[in-house]
């Protein structure tokens, strides 16, 4: 089967699967929420219920529409995306996606647990990326409620963890939210880390050793000055002639690995993390 069928499939059951996504736009801007109707009706199995042009309003309209998802603006009158954010009941919170042109933001909306971070202007692709990932939460979510999913999602994530389980990084205009999970390795480059995600690769500023001593260590290991590798990214180790270890990705990348950390990986790797 060619590649375009199969994805044209996945697409025609991802939209079986996931029910028509009822979202309400909230701008004080006239124009941006013009332009953002505009092109959401671009994109299938959206549904704009109600549009807001200040905080209570965008409140009022959650409590009364019930949707699925909030495009929400940050600076607004009576009360910015944050407050609005914490008008609403978590039984009663939609999956949220900021829409701002100011990116200091970011970090404050992922401690908010916003799925995306639309910088303005954004084009049709930004926006149907983002889009494809609310489809992807909800069905991840098709057996249970939006409401136990986002109870959950409000447990297991603390703004306060001492261990990193996600990252906002501003990469080529945009701002990514990266669950650490999806990581399969980190090299140090210079001032900077080097996140290895797939075929993509993001710069973080930190130094390795400190995003090493913050890291889940029953998940990733520093197997060399230069390394850090996801456990259960490893398909094997290769012994060398000079006593260290070769560890090979299941992509088949292949990282140099100390002696000295071989027990630890043994042991994880054992264990089935």
């Amino acid at each position: 089967m060619k590649t375009d069928e199969v994805w044209a499939r996945k697409r025609v059951n991802r939209e079986m699967i996931v029910p028509n996504i009822r979202a309400i736009i909230a701008d004080d801007e006239g124009l941006a929420r013009t332009k953002l109707r505009l092109l959401l009706s671009s994109e299938t199995g959206i549904s704009v219920v109600a549009e807001c042009g200040d905080g209570k309003q965008a409140v009022d309209a959650v409590q009364v529409h019930k949707p699925d998802l909030l495009l929400l603006d940050i600076q607004m009158p009576d009360l910015d995306g944050f407050e609005v954010l914490k008008q609403i009941p978590p039984e009663q919170m939609p999956l949220v996606i900021f829409t701002t042109a100011y990116d200091q933001y970011a970090i404050r909306a992922f401690e908010a647990h916003a799925l995306d971070y639309l910088l303005k202007p954004f084009n049709q692709e930004r926006l149907h990326n983002a889009l494809e990932r609310v489809k992807a939460e909800l069905l991840k979510s098709h057996d249970h409620s939006l409401r136990s999913r986002i109870l959950d999602m409000l447990g297991d994530v603390k703004p306060d963890s001492p261990q990193l389980r996600r990252l906002v990084i501003r990469s080529a205009g945009r701002v990514v939210f990266l669950d650490l999970n999806e990581v399969d390795w980190i090299e140090a480059a210079a001032n900077y880390v080097k996140l290895h995600v797939g075929r993509d690769s993001f710069l973080l500023r930190e130094g390795i050793g400190h995003i090493s001593a913050r890291l889940d260590p029953n998940r990733f290991v520093r197997i060399h000055r230069s390394s850090i590798v996801n456990v259960s990214r490893i398909r094997e180790l290769q012994p060398c002639d000079s006593g260290e270890y070769i560890a090979v990705l299941r992509d088949g990348k292949e990282l140099s690995c100390s002696r000295g950390c071989r027990p630890q990986l043994l042991r994880l790797i054992e264990g089935g993390v």
